[in-house]
């Protein structure tokens, strides 16, 4: 478990915790590069919510064949 306090969160119990985040809405994507061997993707939506996930070029590329095998397979992209 944890506490949210005037925003801050406060770790209740042991520290072994797990999370799902989603984030739907988004309104700004953006890649840049995290450390030297790093690409950070920010996700935010209107609220000014955000997700950041930082990956390894080889997992950057997987991603994005991911999306070109939709843009040729699903209809989303019509």
């Amino acid at each position: 478990m944890i506490e949210l306090k005037d925003g801050a969160i406060k770790n209740v119990g042991p520290s072994n915790k797990r999370a799902d985040v989603k984030l739907f809405d988004v309104n700004d994507a953006r890649a840049r590069e995290f450390g030297d061997k790093r690409v950070k993707l920010v996700f935010e939506d209107k609220s000014g919510n955000e997700v950041q996930v930082a990956l390894f070029p080889e997992d950057v590329r997987d991603v994005v064949a991911d999306v070109e095998s939709l843009e040729d397979d699903s209809p989303v992209f019509e």
